[in-house]
């Protein structure tokens, strides 16, 4: 008996790289997420509008989209773990220039180190779970991402928590603090685990070798895809709260609850992951992007009805002893944040899986970072997008204008098909 405890008790310990590595990941996703609930209060305080906030959005993740592959690349050369302690670190330090209150610009600089440092975390840490993790790869990389998720679920509570206790300052107190914990217990813990770095070859370090991957039609129309996906989620993210209170007509408190459902719902990435292995990856990409892609179009036309009506209908239930009533725009809107979060986190790891699958071994490191760069990069854009639009036209328009590009995604996964099947019958694939 005690021989099998200790056994189970060697075996979590031997996971120690992959759980600092997911808590990482959730801090980053936290300290990111935490930033769009509090855009009611950073309008009123900095006495600035929607387009200004969209844009310092926009900022912070276009650094963290431009981080993508040079992080790859100098995980290559100093080590994945000195490229996760130091990015957590500048992370951590963003968060911590966030406490006392200064000036808009300032917070926007805030926001900068944050996503710099939050942006050398998870092409890093891809590659660094699947060399420390080589039998269970799939599983760790689903840890990692339902971990990161549930950084977006907590962000909206704890902010709703903290801000009724405290002022916001003290949300990121807390976050630079835990950042800089973890990044100590990872920078002992993890060289135990990860295998040094190897010295990479002239193939691998080329960019003409990235670049020559969009050569192949079904690889440059499945980044469309994830393009057209990436602008659209991240525009609904970084606005979603907001669209919820002044185009939908809830309340703040119903709007952050139902941001957190959003992330929630994460957990079925670990189902679609493994579906994918038994019955394909695209059928399971298109269903998923399919559901976000139906979501987003109904949330434009629940908040248009809200927008018309007024008043949100309530739904009266009467049991005999007890009457109470239900506002049927927070159930119709729950049901389409769930389907919109189902389809959206259902197509992550899927979509993972399938870069893997068409990014040749040898350029698979900066392949993947070069994707991530361009993908992240069409989803930095979009909250400036989004911000513009709405202050302009209103977020009616600008939510149409994500819901059409999810739709898109979903128009392209079909060319990808028609690409796949083509190249199956060229090249002999199963």
């Amino acid at each position: 008996m005690a021989t099998r405890l200790g056994e189970r008790v060697r075996g979590l310990v031997e996971f120690d790289a992959l759980l600092l590595t997911a808590a990482l990941w959730f801090l980053a996703k936290f300290l990111r997420y935490a930033f769009p609930p509090l855009f009611p209060t950073f309008g009123t305080e900095f006495a600035v509008s929607n387009t200004l906030l969209g844009t310092a959005f926009t900022v912070m993740m276009t650094v963290y989209a431009a981080m993508q592959f040079p992080s790859g690349a100098l995980a290559d050369r100093l080590g994945a773990v000195t490229v996760v302690v130091a990015g957590a670190g500048v992370a951590a330090a963003g968060a911590l220039a966030l406490v006392v209150s200064l000036p808009f610009a300032a917070l926007v600089g805030g926001m900068v180190l944050v996503g710099l440092g939050t942006g050398a975390h998870k092409t890093v840490a891809v590659r660094l779970l699947s060399r420390t993790y080589p039998a269970q790869t799939g599983r760790a990389l689903g840890v990692l991402d339902t971990f990161g998720a549930f950084g977006g679920v907590v962000a909206p509570a704890a902010v709703v928590a903290v801000t009724a206790r405290a002022d916001w300052h003290a949300l990121f107190l807390l976050g630079g603090l835990a950042g800089l914990l973890l990044a100590v217990a990872f920078a002992v813990s993890a060289p135990r685990r990860v295998p040094p770095p190897t010295a990479a070859s002239e193939t691998e370090t080329a960019l003409r070798a990235y670049l020559r991957l969009f050569a192949d039609g079904r690889f440059s129309a499945f980044v469309g895809v994830t393009l057209c996906f990436s602008f659209a989620y991240n525009g609904v993210v970084a606005f979603l709260p907001l669209y919820l209170t002044e185009q939908a007509g809830l309340s703040g408190t119903a709007a952050s609850l139902l941001y957190s459902v959003l992330f929630l719902v994460s957990l079925v990435q670990l189902v679609t992951g493994d579906l994918s292995d038994r019955v394909g990856r695209l059928p399971v990409i298109g269903v998923t992007l399919g559901l976000a892609a139906v979501a987003s179009v109904a949330l434009v036309a629940a908040g248009a009805d809200a927008s018309a009506v007024g008043e949100p209908a309530v739904l009266a239930v009467d049991t005999g002893a007890v009457r109470f009533g239900v506002d049927r725009s927070l159930l119709s809107l729950g049901t389409i944040v769930v389907v919109l979060g189902l389809g959206s986190h259902g197509f992550r790891p899927v979509r993972g899986a399938y870069l893997s699958a068409v990014i040749p071994e040898s350029v698979a490191g900066g392949g993947l970072g070069v994707v991530r760069t361009l993908l992240m990069g069409a989803g930095a854009v979009a909250p400036a997008v989004v911000g513009v639009v709405s202050d302009r036209r209103g977020f009616t328009a600008a939510f149409t204008l994500l819901a059409a590009s999810m739709t898109l995604a979903v128009l392209l996964v079909a060319v990808v098909g028609l690409l796949d099947r083509s190249t199956a019958a060229d090249t002999g694939e199963e």
